[in-house]
C-alpha cells in the first residue's frame, strides 16, 4: 500500500480520509480541486473519478515508482489533471515530460498546468514517434502512459525502449473498450500484459479502477 512517505498524504476532509498531494502552485487549483492547509502547509485534494493514478493508489497500489525528485515521461497528458499531481510529487527537484498530441487540449495543459509549474515541459506531439522529442535528455525513471489507442500497449513499449532506464517503472493504463470493444476486458487485460512480458518488462501488479473507471485496469511493470 503507498504510504505518506511516497509524497502524498491522507487528510481527514470533511469527515472522510481523501488522499492529497502538497501543492506546488501555490493558491491554484487545476480542475477545480479543493485546496486544504494543514499546519501551514496548502495540498490538493485528489479526485480518483478524475485521475487514475489516484484511483489505483486508493485501490491498494503497493509502490509509486513516482517519487519526489523522480523524471518522468508523461504520455496522454491531455489537459493536465493527472500530470499536475505527479508534478506536485516529483517537486521542484523532478521534471515531468507532457506528451500530447492534440494542439488544443495541449493549449489547455500549457496555460491551466506547465504556466504555473516550472517542472512540467509541453511536448506536442505523437506518443507514436517518440524520436520527435527534442526536449527529452537522457533516461527518465517512469514512464506513465495513458493513450485511449488500440496500440496502447505497444505505444508505451516503444517510448519505454527509447527513454526508460533499466531498472525503472512503467504505469500503462489499459483502456480495455479502446482497444477491442468485441471481448471481455479481462481478456483484453490478460493478453495486453503477455504484451509486457514479452517485451522485457516484470509486471509487479495490475489493478482494476472499477468503481472509479469502468473497464480500466493500470498495470505497474519494472522494465530490464
Amino acid at each position: 500500500m503507498v504510504k505518506e512517505e511516497d509524497s502524498i498524504v491522507w487528510v481527514d476532509v470533511d469527515g472522510e480520509r481523501r488522499i492529497c498531494t502538497e501543492n506546488l502552485s501555490k493558491g491554484i487549483s487545476v480542475y477545480g480541486e479543493r485546496l486544504i492547509k494543514v499546519k501551514g502547509v496548502e495540498y490538493r485534494v485528489w479526485d480518483p473519478f478524475r485521475s487514475k493514478l489516484a484511483a489505483a493508489i486508493i485501490k491498494g497500489l503497493k509502490h509509486l515508482p513516482i517519487k519526489y525528485g523522480s523524471k518522468v515521461l508523461y504520455l496522454g497528458a491531455s489537459t493536465g489533471t493527472t500530470a499536475s499531481h505527479v508534478s506536485d510529487i516529483v517537486g521542484p527537484s523532478g521534471i515531468v515530460f507532457c506528451v500530447e498530441s492534440a494542439s488544443r487540449v495541449a493549449r489547455e495543459l500549457i496555460v491551466r498546468v506547465a504556466a504555473h509549474r516550472t517542472n512540467i515541459i509541453p511536448i506536442i506531439e505523437d506518443a507514436r514517434i517518440p524520436t520527435a522529442y527534442f526536449a527529452v535528455t537522457g533516461k527518465v525513471d517512469v514512464v506513465y502512459c495513458d493513450i485511449a489507442q488500440p496500440d496502447q500497449t505497444e505505444i508505451a513499449i516503444s517510448n519505454c525502449k527509447m527513454y526508460l532506464k533499466k531498472g525503472g517503472y512503467l504505469m500503462l493504463v489499459i483502456k480495455t473498450r479502446s482497444i477491442d470493444v468485441t471481448k471481455e476486458p479481462k481478456d483484453v487485460i490478460n493478453k495486453e500484459i503477455t504484451k509486457l512480458q514479452s517485451a522485457g518488462f516484470d509486471v509487479k501488479q495490475v489493478l482494476n479502477l472499477q468503481p472509479f473507471d469502468k473497464d480500466h485496469a493500470i498495470a505497474s511493470a519494472c522494465y530490464s
